[in-house]
């Protein structure tokens, strides 16, 4: 059977004061390596950074005063002082949410676990946080459409992103959506060459540069499939692949990697994306999810 899917269009990125620290994350692989020192110092300490003048902002991240307005006017806005007032507010809105247990930064190498648990579920709450902020809902309504309408999904992540695609699969499976995961790049690959017009791929990375999902999504879209993109850099390869983006808001460092800020933030879209294609067909999904569970419990105990 062949369906004809709708996609709506992309809406443009825009500013965002309530979520510049997010945008900023999700922008610096696309900065100019000056730039990108001016993000990670604002980042490190935002409410220092904010009380600085611009020209000792660039000595810091050692770089210019152009580099700095370049920065700024890549994070869309004209002037420095813009950016320098939402970057106050959005600092003030992550302690106060804190409150108490405020622990940002990395792990360090004397942090008790205690420590290190405040400083975990600190960056996995903000990680949730952020993407809230930041997620379109067009595009999230625009992915909803696009999954309760195809005949097949197939998903593929790489890693840690690989388990998010799983969880969606089994979640879809369990609504009685024909869904497929996949973790390595060659099966990826070959069911992304039998997709077709109706059926919707979609690939997930943090990073948005993994070269097996931007291959994937890739064939999938020259097969006609929609194409949906998880990731943190709407402006990556990945996204450029996509008739879709959702955009996640993770906070990683290098110690933190994909299993746990990405995954989470991963996770809520997913979530999100599935109870959507649920409430689609209420009364089909809430039958299915019925006879799934009693066929586990039908299960002999082993």
């Amino acid at each position: 059977m062949k369906y004809c899917l709708a996609v709506a269009p992309e809406a443009p990125t825009g500013s965002n004061g309530r979520a510049i620290l997010a945008r900023i994350r999700g922008a610096i692989p696309e900065l100019r390596p000056s730039e990108q020192r001016v993000a990670h110092l604002v980042l490190r300490d935002p409410e220092a950074a904010v009380h600085l003048p611009i020209a000792e902002l660039g000595r810091r991240a050692e770089t210019s005063t152009t580099s700095v307005i370049r920065f700024s006017q890549a994070m869309g806005f004209e002037h420095y002082s813009d950016l320098r007032i939402e970057i106050a507010h959005d600092a003030a809105r992550e302690r106060y949410a804190a409150g108490e247990t405020f622990a940002a930064g990395d792990i360090d190498r004397d942090d008790s676990l205690a420590e290190i648990v405040r400083k975990v579920s600190y960056s996995e709450t903000q990680s949730i946080a952020d993407t809230v902020l930041v997620l379109d809902i067009g595009r999230l309504e625009a992915a909803v459409a696009a999954v309760s309408q195809a005949g097949r999904v197939d998903v593929f992540g790489v890693g840690a992103s690989s388990i998010v695609g799983r969880d969606l699969q089994q979640k879809l499976v369990r609504v009685g959506r024909p869904a497929l995961a996949w973790a390595e790049a060659d099966g990826a690959l070959t069911a992304a060459a039998t997709l077709g017009p109706g059926c919707a791929a979609i690939g997930v990375s943090h990073s948005g540069a993994t070269s097996g999902t931007v291959a994937f999504l890739e064939v999938a879209k020259a097969r006609g499939a929609v194409t949906i993109a998880l990731t943190n850099h709407g402006a990556s390869e990945l996204a450029r692949r996509a008739d879709i983006t959702l955009v996640t808001a993770a906070r990683e460092t290098a110690f933190r990697s994909g299993a746990l800020g990405s995954r989470i933030a991963q996770l809520l879209v997913v979530d999100c994306l599935f109870i959507g294609v649920a409430q689609s067909d209420y009364e089909r999904s809430m039958a299915a999810l019925r006879d799934t569970y009693a066929a586990i419990q039908r299960m002999p105990i082993r």
